[in-house]
């Protein structure tokens, strides 16, 4: 299948074997594929012929397709809901005539919708997002002078709600559709800072294309275009980028750069006050947990060590967004992975679930952890499997 690696091939047959509590050679006397091939399919260094992948997936009781393509995307009312949402922004700038409501009344369901993305309330906002952009596409279209900026900000900060869905839901075309209408929509409010949220939003399309390196190079152009920030709004927007850029040098392994976003980030953090601004959330809080993802993305033993024992100290306050606590023991479980700790791992993985169960249900790395976890405890941990299967981890 395009796109699947002999490796990720391996790990699937691997995770799959263990769930089904089977040795090599008992695969081996249920399907007739030798122990050395096996080996050599597991391991990513052989790509399997059909009939072996066929006489695989028989043993370890799974399809072929599933050990191509992976377990499958959950079962979820936003799969419904999606199509209405492509319908609605196909015509966004020759919406139908209809009626608009007033403006507190429209800024009043954006701030529901807000409020949903962050507490990661998916399904609820897919059957919602496309009556309420098709209204504020309608809204924006008839607006005029200072109430056509006003409203162009509201439809901005919803679209990013449907983007959300769309990222999280792994509709990364139509992810990368809404985030460029949320900037079309930025311009038209022309609000520095609300630009600054949409540079922030569209490092998610380069998440998405690994291109990690022209995305660095966007959030920092977008915090050269930005004003001094003179106040909180444009202070929180510039930490915002400075602490999604730290992050992404992280991941490319960048050290220096990555810490000297986090300093920046450090110095305007700390002159806000923690909340959301533009549907992000920046303050103290939000810096401590970005310090703990750089750390992850470093990758680098003794960073990892510190900030597992800064967890022992600290935990992000409930009044939190669900989906910024969530993405905190996230990382904190993949932190302990790396450090060889799969037991306290998979129970941050739990906290993490607990707080925002379709945030982590819909999470690639902790699917990825999680098929790690089954295959190290050789599908014995009948927790994990559980937890495993309701994330189609396996």
């Amino acid at each position: 299948m395009p796109g699947t690696t002999a490796t990720a091939l391996g790990e699937r047959v691997k995770t799959a074997r263990h769930v089904a509590g089977l040795t090599r050679r008992q695969v081996y006397d249920l399907s007739g594929v030798s122990i050395s091939m096996l080996r050599k399919v597991e391991d990513g260094e052989r790509w399997p012929s059909d009939s072996v992948l066929d006489a695989l997936a028989k043993a370890v009781q799974t399809t072929p397709e599933e050990l191509l393509a992976g377990p499958g995307r959950t079962d979820s009312r936003v799969h419904h809901a999606i199509p209405a949402l492509q319908w609605v922004i196909a015509a966004y700038d020759l919406p139908d005539d209809g009626p608009v409501r007033p403006l507190p009344q429209l800024a009043a369901e954006v701030d529901l919708a807000v409020e949903d993305r962050v507490q990661s309330q998916y399904a609820r906002l897919a059957e919602q997002m496309p009556s309420l952009l098709e209204e504020l596409f309608r809204a924006v279209d008839q607006a005029h002078g200072a109430e056509r900026e006003q409203t162009a900000h509201l439809l901005a900060l919803a679209i990013r709600s449907a983007d959300a869905v769309a990222y999280k839901y792994g509709y990364r075309d139509l992810s990368a559709r809404l985030v460029e209408l949320m900037r079309w929509a930025a311009s038209i409010a022309a609000e520095p800072a609300l630009e600054a949220a949409a540079a922030y939003v569209r490092m998610e399309t380069y998440f998405a294309a690994d291109q990690l390196a022209p995305g660095l190079r966007s959030l920092r152009a977008a915090v050269d275009r930005m004003p001094a920030p003179a106040t909180a709004p444009l202070a929180a927007a510039r930490a915002a980028l400075h602490m999604r850029a730290a992050v992404t040098a992280g991941r490319m392994r960048h050290a220096d750069e990555a810490r000297e976003h986090l300093r920046a980030a450090e110095a305007l953090a700390g002159r806000v006050r923690e909340q959301l601004y533009d549907g992000t959330a920046v303050g103290p809080d939000s810096l401590e947990i970005h310090r703990l993802a750089v750390a992850v993305e470093l990758g680098d033993p003794q960073d990892l060590r510190e900030a597992v024992t800064a967890a022992s100290r600290w935990a992000p306050p409930r009044e939190l967004p669900a989906e910024r606590r969530s993405h905190y023991y996230i990382d904190l479980g993949r932190a302990q992975m790396l450090l060889g700790q799969p037991q306290h791992a998979k129970e941050s993985l739990l906290v993490a679930r607990q707080i925002a169960p379709q945030h982590v249900r819909e999470h690639g790395q902790v699917r990825a952890e999680l098929a790690t976890m089954v295959r190290l405890s050789r599908g014995r941990d009948e927790q994990l499997l559980q937890f495993a299967r309701w994330a189609k981890a396996v």
